[in-house]
């Protein structure tokens, strides 16, 4: 009789024991991942920030996912500006689902392997599905670092510059241009003409969106045989009329360069 009640006590105890570490878990995370986070590496490897992602967690239930990717085609275009997601926290699994469109929707199943204030590394398995069918699946070892600062209001009105480095732009002459961007999620760019008047570039969409310091833009020019173009920059600052922008960019063989560019605020 009594070893049966030892017994009985040693699995409460153990029950007790594992519900305690896992209670701890839970605890832990919850409290640290609040916030925004941006995927910096992938497995070993230092992302480029035309392929970073931005997850957001408003609360331990709910949050939403930001990222613009250039392998897009067909009806997955891969522009999803915050996307609201249900979080779950198990232990130190958390796991993501949201809708990305009528017909597309996602998962991320993020194990947490250690969190501090600053950086979460974790396995990560982020698929998408359209109707249904797995369209995209990422899976590997994961960087995250603390973004402490959105720039989603401080970039709206009239912005003028240029880039600051040879290795820029792809899509830039390195001459004074500027942009209006817009609180709707458009915005207008303009070119100076030899005049140096001020004129709109003819387009039939110029979309951007700001998550934390990630800015993610695309655009299509009017004019027959114009295609979709996308370009993605993180805001370094904006302080004191002045908005300075980096980003990794890199090269069909693998090199990497970092790009820079910066403009004053127009009155």
């Amino acid at each position: 009789m009594r070893k049966q009640i030892l017994t009985a006590c040693l699995a409460v105890l153990a029950f007790a024991s594992c519900t305690t570490d896992s209670d701890k878990d839970n605890d832990t995370i919850a409290k640290q991942i609040l916030g925004k986070w941006m995927l910096t590496r992938m497995d070993g490897n230092i992302v480029p920030t035309n392929a970073k992602v931005v997850y957001t967690f408003e609360s331990v239930t709910s949050g939403y996912i930001s990222a613009s990717r250039a392998d897009f085609d067909g009806e997955l275009t891969r522009w999803t500006d915050h996307a609201p997601s249900e979080v779950s926290i198990n232990g130190r699994m958390v796991n993501m689902s949201g809708t990305l469109s009528k017909s597309t929707s996602f998962t991320a199943d993020i194990e947490i392997t250690d969190i501090n204030d600053r950086e979460t590394q974790s396995k990560t398995d982020y698929t998408v599905y359209h109707n249904g069918d797995t369209m995209y699946t990422s899976k590997g070892a994961t960087l995250w670092t603390k973004v402490d600062k959105d720039y989603g209001t401080d970039i709206l009105g009239v912005w003028e510059g240029r880039v600051t480095n040879t290795e820029g732009s792809e899509y830039d002459d390195g001459e004074l241009h500027r942009w209006e961007y817009l609180a709707d999620g458009s915005y207008i760019y303009y070119h100076l003409d030899a005049d140096s008047n001020w004129y709109p570039q003819a387009s039939e969409f110029c979309n951007y969106f700001v998550d934390g310091n990630l800015l993610c833009t695309r655009w299509k020019n009017s004019g027959y045989g114009e295609t979709e173009h996308r370009e993605w920059w993180e805001i370094a600052y904006i302080e004191n009329g002045v908005m300075h922008w980096t980003a990794l960019r890199q090269n069909d063989d693998g090199s990497t360069y970092t790009a820079t560019f910066q403009m004053a605020r127009v009155q």
